[in-house]
Order: C-alpha cells, then sequence, then structure tokens
C-alpha cells in the first residue's frame, strides 16, 4: 500500500514541476548589464516572467535600470508608467513572457575579462619564473 501512495505523489509531483514556469532574474541591472543573474521557478501557475525597465527622459544618454523575474500579477504585463522621484521624471515599461528563459539577460562582459587579464599575467609570471630556472 506504502508503494502505490509513494508512486501517487510521485507522479503528482512531476506534473506539478512540469508545470512551473523558470524565469530569468536580475534584481539589479545597470545600463542594459545584469549585476547579479540567476534562474527562478515561479512559485504559481499563473506567474509570467518579466523584464522591468526604468529610464529617465532627462538623462537621453543613461539607458536606466532594470530588473527580471518572475511576476504574479500579470495586470501590470506590458504596461508603461510615469512617475517623480526628487523632481526626476522616469518612465517604467515592463514587458512579460509565459515559457521558460524566456526574458533574455545581458550579462556584463567584465568577469571574464578580469580573467582573461588574470591568466595573461599569470602566465608571464610563470615563463618568467621557468626561464630564470632553465638558466
Amino acid at each position: 500500500m506504502g508503494r502505490i501512495l509513494f508512486g501517487i505523489i510521485a507522479a503528482v509531483a512531476s506534473f506539478m514541476l512540469v508545470d512551473s514556469l523558470t524565469c530569468n532574474t536580475c534584481s539589479f541591472g545597470l545600463i542594459g548589464i545584469c549585476l547579479n543573474s540567476g534562474e527562478e521557478t515561479c512559485s504559481t501557475n499563473s506567474s509570467v516572467c518579466f523584464t522591468g525597465k526604468a529610464t529617465f527622459s532627462s538623462l537621453q544618454s543613461f539607458s536606466g535600470f532594470n530588473s527580471q523575474g518572475c511576476l504574479a500579477d500579470a495586470s501590470t504585463c506590458n504596461a508603461t508608467t510615469n512617475a517623480t522621484l526628487l523632481g526626476v521624471t522616469y518612465q517604467t515599461q515592463i514587458e512579460c513572457c509565459s515559457t521558460d528563459k524566456c526574458n533574455p539577460l545581458t550579462l556584463s562582459g567584465a568577469p571574464s575579462a578580469k580573467m582573461s587579464l588574470t591568466a595573461a599575467v599569470s602566465v608571464a609570471v610563470l615563463a618568467s619564473m621557468f626561464g630564470n630556472m632553465m638558466s
């Protein structure tokens, strides 16, 4: 009897996992580059993935802030709102989608660039050390 009950629970759990939506997350992005990316499984079946962007009309060269993740209230999707913060007007755009990882991330190239520089310096130091040992 225990095996049958376990089988039923496993089957129900697998159907629940299949219906879960997975979204890319970015709690803080600056000038279109995500500073801390990840993935999130939405908690409700009515959730959607979102990408939100805040831009300042007075700063044309500044592309603004962005965030991404799961959104439970789809009524705010595909909308643009205007607001004022400390006398500065900004515009918020929220776009939504409903398939797994449909909100693509823009990642910073800085970590890989730093790694390449670190690797190049390390190789140069090791080559210098081995060169001194060989002579």
